[in-house]
């Protein structure tokens, strides 16, 4: 299984990028991306350090919206795993 992180554009320097998503910052290649138009604001996948994707700002919201009822329900569960009897 692969997963692509939405993250926002802040800088570029020629086919690196740094990009931020919940206060989290990295670098990443833009190299599979070079015949998009790119720009400072725009939303990117991230995959293992490269962007694969342009999206909106729509589509990067409803991933992290995802992302985060995916991460509650863990939470959840690890609560309800830890309250359970030991049989």
């Amino acid at each position: 299984m692969c997963l692509a992180i939405p993250m926002q554009i802040t800088q570029i320097d020629g086919f690196e990028a740094r990009c931020s998503a919940k206060g989290v910052a990295r670098d990443v290649s833009l190299f599979m991306l070079q015949d998009e138009p790119i720009g400072v604001g725009d939303w990117v996948l991230i995959h293992v350090g490269y962007a694969i994707q342009k999206i909106s700002a729509e589509e990067a919201r409803e991933s992290w919206e995802l992302f985060d009822q995916l991460l509650a329900g863990d939470e959840i569960l690890a609560i309800s795993d830890s309250e359970s009897p030991l049989i």
